[in-house]
């Protein structure tokens, strides 16, 4: 699969939720700022389309959460003060957002669901293919899950997404897909697509993770698609739409690493996951060694 020219493709970065698991932490500090230690989910997410020569990003915001944008800005006062310390390492640190893309924003007024918040990149990503990132998880940058992703959709058209393997008794939170194989190990054809299925009628135990190439034709399928699960216009309704209608789907089962930020737990396993590969951070590392074992001793 040959690599394609990715400098016209757009990511979507829907981040317009409430964030109701996280109460009452995010009723004034958008979820997506939440440090990963020293650097918020947000940075990671976008860290991630940098990484895949994705360099237009479009955050799709709601109510109280314009410091999403702030932490993509410069901070000439902070970065003066820094200067005048002599403190290059954190000069650095604080400049980098800045540099990983140019930020656009719009304003969903109310969120009505994941496909509700995509339709308002219709304007921007000018008919073209385009990324959609969930705000709350993001994978190991060498892992090249999105790169992978553009690579295919340039190859199939239609749609092409991310999958993986849950257990059977967690699908009911996703949405999942049924699937026919191809010649390539982890490159399969989805044949269905079903948003938070009964457990026992789920088509399999591959759901959606929160990456997704789209052609601009979504937009339309969105227009026509009604609230479903939760009252809310749902993405994966509209992708299976299209897919009845007869897009081309396929996915790639992801076997790689998967940091989902979304729930209190996940993030705070992603967090010393994160703490556990630093090299600064060994101090920590022995503490909690230490305390696990404690644990267990008692």
């Amino acid at each position: 699969m040959s690599a394609v020219d990715t400098t016209r493709i757009k990511a979507v970065i829907p981040a317009a939720g409430i964030a109701t698991r996280f109460l009452p932490a995010t009723k004034a500090v958008p979820k997506e700022l939440f440090p990963v230690i020293d650097r918020p989910v947000l940075q990671h997410v976008v860290e991630e389309a940098a990484g895949a020569d994705i360099r237009d990003i479009l955050l799709v915001t709601g109510r109280g959460k314009t410091s999403m944008v702030d932490h993509f800005d410069r901070r000439p006062d902070l970065e003066q003060r820094l200067i005048d310390r002599g403190n290059t390492a954190r000069l650095s640190a604080i400049m980098e957002p800045a540099d990983l893309a140019e930020i656009y924003t719009c304003r969903q007024a109310e969120p009505l669901g994941l496909g509700h918040a995509v339709s308002y990149a219709e304007s921007h990503v000018q008919g073209e293919p385009f990324a959609v990132l969930l705000a709350d998880e993001f994978t190991d940058p060498n892992d090249k899950l999105l790169s992978r992703m553009i690579d295919l959709q340039a190859q199939t058209g239609g749609i092409v997404l991310a999958l993986l393997e849950v257990p059977r008794d967690e699908v009911n939170r996703y949405g999942v897909a049924a699937i026919e194989q191809t010649d390539e190990t982890d490159v399969v054809r989805v044949t269905e697509l079903v948003e938070k299925p009964e457990i026992d009628e789920a088509p399999s135990n591959l759901i959606l993770i929160g990456r997704y190439i789209l052609p601009s034709a979504i937009f339309d399928a969105i227009r026509v698609t009604g609230p479903g699960k939760g009252g809310e216009i749902q993405l994966t309704d509209a992708m299976a739409r299209m897919l009845a209608d007869g897009t081309p789907v396929h996915g790639i089962v992801f076997r790689g690493t998967r940091h989902d930020t979304g729930e209190p737990g996940g993030y705070l396993r992603t967090i010393v996951e994160l703490a556990m590969q630093r090299d600064d951070l060994t101090s920590f590392k022995e503490w909690l060694t230490n305390f696990v074992a404690q644990q267990g001793e008692g």
